[in-house]
């Protein structure tokens, strides 16, 4: 009787691991996908891949310009701020070309180093951008991307998802599938031995 209820116990237990690894292993694929279907597209989208050095050859903040509407349509009204213009020398060609924070600040606003966050205090946006354009004349020299197919010929100043970033969100899944598998093949054993002792 006794061996009995350890062995339904035994076999419980086996279900549970089993389950929960292959829950590991859905959970691990599903997140595959929907980084494959959202950070995958921006990275491979972006063609500043190359790292160079960028000199400062002028940051000037210009008159205000204006931030778009989310949903594409522009409303001069909404959200006023500051334009920073950085100018910089490119030194793996030694061209002179604009300086853009990431990929989205140059879609977002192409006349425009810096485009700030539309919920901030005017103020602060005005103070940050000031910090900003001072911190380019002080530190002249630093390193940025720029489109080694000559397709765009300006440089941003990093890249939203770099070949890091990208490893990084790939490494949780892979943990998750490896731990998933593991559970699987360790059942698997231990029911192989059960049968293999009750068979001896």
């Amino acid at each position: 009787m006794l061996g009995k209820k350890m062995v339904t116990a035994q076999k419980r237990g086996e279900t549970r691991a089993l389950c929960l690894g292959l829950g590991m292993v859905a959970c691990s694929m599903m997140m595959y996908f929907f980084i494959g279907i959202t950070v995958v597209p921006f990275y491979t989208k972006s063609v500043w891949t190359a790292e160079t050095v960028c000199k400062v050859l002028k940051a000037n903040i210009k008159d205000k310009a204006f931030c778009p509407n989310s949903d594409g349509s522009e409303d001069e009204e909404i959200f006023p701020y500051p334009c920073l213009q950085v100018w910089v020398n490119l030194t793996a060609s030694g061209q002179e070309v604009m300086l853009y924070q990431t990929e989205d600040t140059l879609e977002r606003n192409p006349k425009c180093s810096y485009v700030p966050d539309k919920l901030e205090n005017p103020k602060e946006v005005k103070a940050r951008i000031e910090t900003i354009a001072s911190n380019f004349k002080k530190y002249q020299t630093f390193p940025c991307y720029y489109d080694p197919g000559g397709t765009q010929t300006n440089v941003i100043l990093s890249r939203l998802y770099p070949s890091k970033g990208l490893l990084f969100a790939f490494l949780w899944p892979t943990l998750m599938f490896t731990g998933g598998c593991l559970i699987i093949v360790l059942v698997k054993i231990s029911q192989y031995v059960s049968v293999l002792s009750a068979w001896q």
